[in-house]
């Protein structure tokens, strides 16, 4: 069985581009990589629908917490079978985002800390009900939230179909995401995690992921 492994951090810290990187360079070691972004937009109806939401569509649905984090979960649960198949069939497998993003987002739009009721209630219904794999190890890209909302606009600036939604508008939302994450992480929420920083050398960082196997 390989190494499940999840990268979290607010939109547009970067996520995808250090992932990339740091694939490369476990594949030039030889290491068996897969990888799958959350959501699965285009693939999975409850990621589209919630997609939508949060651009101003299905009524009041954006507006519950609860009700956009049930739509994430279901995108992921969609995706069990599949990605205990991948864990099965390779070393390494990297997720951009997981359960923690749905612990974070929703908690900071409660205002809540890492300690309360939200997120005891995510964990519960995605690694309890759903059966969600738990992670081997999670990393927390840690980017300043201005330096995050820069590379957010500047994406949707040069591709108009990654327009911003309602989290990523919310300057505030998006701190006080940041802070239920670095909480999550001092925790060891639901595994070992890692914090990352926006300089992180990715063939240093693949040299550490390749000895958690």
């Amino acid at each position: 069985m390989g190494t499940l492994i999840a990268l979290e951090g607010l939109d547009g810290a970067g996520k995808r581009t250090l992932v990339g990187k740091v694939v490369a360079r476990l594949e030039q070691r030889g290491t068996r990589v897969a990888t799958l972004d959350f959501p699965r937009y285009g693939t999975s109806i409850h990621a589209d629908l919630a997609s939508e939401a949060l651009k101003g569509g299905h009524g009041d649905l954006a507006g519950s917490v609860h009700a956009m984090a049930v739509m994430f979960a279901l995108d992921r649960a969609g995706a069990a079978d599949t990605l205990r198949d991948l864990v099965a069939a390779h070393d390494i497998v990297i997720l951009d985002r997981y359960v923690a993003s749905n612990a974070a987002y929703g908690a900071a739009r409660l205002h809540e800390h890492a300690d309360g009721e939200f997120v005891a209630w995510v964990d519960a219904l995605e690694f309890g009900r759903l059966g969600m794999p738990r992670p081997d190890l999670q990393l927390y890209l840690d980017v300043p939230v201005a330096l995050a909302e820069e590379r957010a606009r500047r994406r949707e600036a040069e591709d108009s179909a990654r327009a911003l939604d309602a989290y990523e508008k919310d300057s505030g939302l998006q701190a006080r995401t940041g802070a239920v994450y670095r909480e999550l992480a001092t925790a060891n929420w639901n595994s070992e995690w890692w914090t990352v920083s926006p300089d992180a050398d990715p063939d240093d960082l693949a040299d550490r992921l390749t000895l958690v196997q």
